[in-house]
């Protein structure tokens, strides 16, 4: 179906986001010891398919800003619900911790949001919201924006 093609564009997870042009890191994770708002935009680059079946996608990217640096991988695993949407679940690495979060795919996948479920070292207790929208026609890149507060 067409929902595993554009469910790898999709990674999310992130992950995920809502961004026209995407642009650097905004702000680093552990950038404050009180309760903040921090947004983080990238691009989900896919860089293997580590499954791939009829209604099930597993992936591992790494994730850029706009100039190509890369600020830390994501892993995303989807299931197909339904003809045009699916429900995955996400982990993203950048120095210093990890962040989950699970993730509502629709348009076949190329989009979605989720919810920030935790993380661990600086993304510890984190609580927050995760989109995401093609970045390019081949379905490899996701514009990603994950708003999260410590």
């Amino acid at each position: 179906m067409k929902i595993r093609n554009t469910i790898a564009a999709a990674a999310a997870a992130a992950a995920a986001a809502a961004v026209g042009t995407t642009g650097p890191l905004v702000l680093p994770a552990g950038a404050s010891a009180h309760s903040a708002a921090h947004t983080l935009t990238f691009v989900s680059v896919l860089k293997k398919l580590v499954i791939y079946t009829h209604t099930t996608v597993g992936e591992q990217d790494t994730d850029v800003t706009s100039t190509g640096k890369i600020i830390g991988f994501d892993e995303l695993y989807a299931t197909q619900t339904g003809p045009t949407t699916g429900k995955g679940k996400v982990a993203y690495a950048e120095n210093g911790g990890l962040l989950y979060g699970t993730l509502i795919l629709t348009h076949n996948g190329a989009r979605g949001h989720g919810t920030v479920t935790g993380g661990t070292g600086v993304f510890r207790g984190v609580t927050g919201t995760i989109t995401f929208k093609p970045a390019n026609k081949s379905g490899t890149r996701a514009a990603v924006t994950i708003t999260y507060t410590t």
